[in-house]
């Protein structure tokens, strides 16, 4: 008779298991047995509900198919958030977290059993997961599209194992970043929200022009220094949304709230724009602009001056308040720097890449343009956050930093550029100098006070550089790179004082806020094991090692930013988490 014909379908393959399952068992084997046996009806619930069937188990791990990607990923979201709410009573050391990966792909089917490549990559996903998180391949991520509301951070192709190719993974981000659940208190001087302007020109094109029109805003406002102006990517964290100004003033802790539209049409513009009292919901003033399209920059600083002017009048008299920034020729320029500075408050490789070309575009537009070379010279460094190679870039950062400064040495993106090159290259005096002259002409600029943290960190000036962290976070709570900048600066406090709980802390919020940058995983991975938890120290190293891969004892040395007895500890722990030394 011939062989019969292999089944095979397309399935969506859900794998998780329990992270340091072999240290809870060590810890507490009885009372692990009955909250294994309590989160896996939860599970089995839950896959049920989301039209799944479970197909394998074993131990602490379960294996599911779902007809579709969007079931399956709605089902893992809804088990981490219940899995959440069950160890929330527990202590830190009793946590049950599940890893969750999905991968949409072709299996072979065996009676009851799935096999084949798309169970194994699932089954790499999974692993690749932090405690509590999930990943999803590249092609589950097709699958699902716009469909959900939720957002994935881009963790760039892996190599895992046994599977030849690289897969691509995106870590599952959650919903939208909800809201902060404390009211933050009002500073000491006016402070203002600057809210993104609705593009109501009818063309998705233009979503860019207005998102422009309020970072400029909000660069004229920051400028002064009686103000205290929430930064761009908090504020941006409302876009899209209905939002009441009440809550936005609890949420950022502001007095004030600014919003408005923008419609672009051919040569002309309209701006509204209106100030509101968000404790009350007052309207403070509103203005129509309509404009020549040529007028543009004009428009940003009148709308300034106003602000300033009902706010603070008897101020506002005393120093005159117009944007000093050198505008560009070409607006297209300033475009492509405004669309280059949301795409890297993304925080995500893809995105920093996408930022490099568009930067890139607005030289070769307008090469007068100061802010486009500066913004080239972060976006190269932060390239080597995933590529590790900083000598390769230094030459053309340092070039671009000069030119930067050379056309605008008022503008507080070259000096801080400056600042974060000299800080990679470990020059922190020069490095301090930058960032404070970068403060000096924009004091509410949020990512240069936790740069600033970070430099203050490494030369040991702990009290300083917590008080620049939580300023840049009060500044900025929503904000990406200003959270991971300053978590990076608690991270290296605590573990300088040998207090390793604290740093795993901070190195986690660092991993949250972007999942693929190193300094995370290699704060995370030192502090557990110098904390004596060496297995989950071991877990955060396996991740460190699918992350980079060669990564090893001397590629540290060479390109750690710390120096001296901190770095030399920080590599003392690395090595007892069993990184290699080459």
């Amino acid at each position: 008779m011939p062989d019969r014909p292999v089944e095979r379908k397309l399935a969506a393959i859900f794998a998780a298991d329990i992270a340091g399952y072999s240290r809870l068992m060590g810890a507490d084997e009885a009372g692990t047995v009955v909250r294994l046996k309590a989160s896996r009806a939860i599970i089995d619930r839950l896959i049920g509900e989301h039209r799944g069937r479970i197909f394998n188990t074993a131990g602490d791990s379960v294996v599911a198919d779902f007809a579709s990607a969007v079931d399956a990923v709605q089902c893992a979201v809804a088990v981490q958030e219940a899995m959440a709410r069950e160890s929330a009573p527990q202590g830190s050391a009793e946590q049950m977290q599940f890893r969750i990966g999905i991968h949409v792909g072709d299996v072979v089917v065996d009676g009851a059993n799935l096999l084949g490549d798309g169970v194994n990559i699932a089954a790499r996903m999974e692993a690749l997961a932090e405690p509590g998180a999930i990943c999803v391949s590249g092609a589950a991520r097709d699958q699902i599209g716009n469909k959900l509301p939720i957002a994935f951070d881009d963790l760039g192709d892996q190599q895992v194992k046994n599977i030849e190719r690289p897969i691509r993974v995106y870590r599952v981000a959650g919903k939208e970043q909800p809201v902060l659940e404390t009211t933050l208190p009002l500073p000491d001087k006016p402070s203002i929200a600057v809210l993104p302007f609705q593009n109501i020109s009818g063309d998705t094109e233009q979503e860019y022009f207005a998102d422009g029109m309020v970072e400029e805003i909000i660069t004229a406002l920051s400028k002064i220094r009686w103000f205290f102006v929430i930064a761009r990517n908090s504020t941006f964290t409302y876009k899209g949304r209905a939002v009441d100004v009440k809550q936005v003033g609890r949420e950022l802790g502001v007095r004030y709230v600014l919003e408005g539209s923008v419609r672009k049409a051919g040569n002309r513009i309209r701006v509204t724009a209106q100030l509101v009292e968000a404790e009350t919901g007052n309207h403070v003033w509103a203005e129509r602009y309509d404009r020549d399209l040529a007028d543009i920059f004009a428009v940003q600083d009148e709308i300034t001056e106003r602000v300033v002017a009902a706010i603070e009048p008897e101020l506002y008299a005393a120093e005159q308040v117009r944007s000093q920034n050198k505008p560009p020729d070409s607006l297209d320029a300033w475009e492509c720097v405004i669309r280059a500075l949301s795409l890297i408050g993304q925080g995500t490789r893809d995105e920093n890449t996408e930022a490099e070309v568009l930067c890139r575009r607005a030289i070769a537009i307008a090469p007068g343009y100061g802010r486009a070379h500066s913004l080239l010279a972060w976006v190269l460094l932060r390239r080597t956050v995933w590529s590790g190679d900083l000598r390769t870039v230094v030459p053309e950062v340092s070039a671009e930093t000069q030119t930067g400064l050379a056309l605008d040495d008022r503008d507080p993106w070259a000096h801080f550029a400056q600042g974060m090159l000299q800080l990679r290259l470990r020059r922190f005096g020069e490095a301090v100098r930058a960032l404070r002259r970068a403060l000096e002409l924009n004091p509410n600029f949020a990512v240069a006070h936790a740069l600033l943290a970070n430099t203050l960190a490494n030369q040991g000036a702990h009290r300083e550089a917590v008080g620049s962290a939580e300023h840049a976070l009060r500044l900025s709570p929503r904000d990406r790179p200003v959270g991971v900048y300053a978590s990076m600066a608690m991270a290296n406090v605590h573990f300088d004082a040998g207090r390793y709980p604290e740093c795993v802390t901070w190195a986690r919020n660092m991993i949250e806020k972007s999942p693929g940058y190193l300094a995370g995983h290699q704060y995370l991975t030192a502090a557990l094991a110098m904390e004596g938890d060496l297995a989950a120290a071991a877990e955060a190293r396996n991740t460190l090692l699918r992350l980079r891969p060669g990564f090893s004892l001397t590629w540290m040395a060479e390109n750690s930013p710390g120096t001296g007895e901190m770095a030399e500890r920080l590599l003392e722990g690395l090595r007892k988490a069993g990184v290699p030394e080459e």
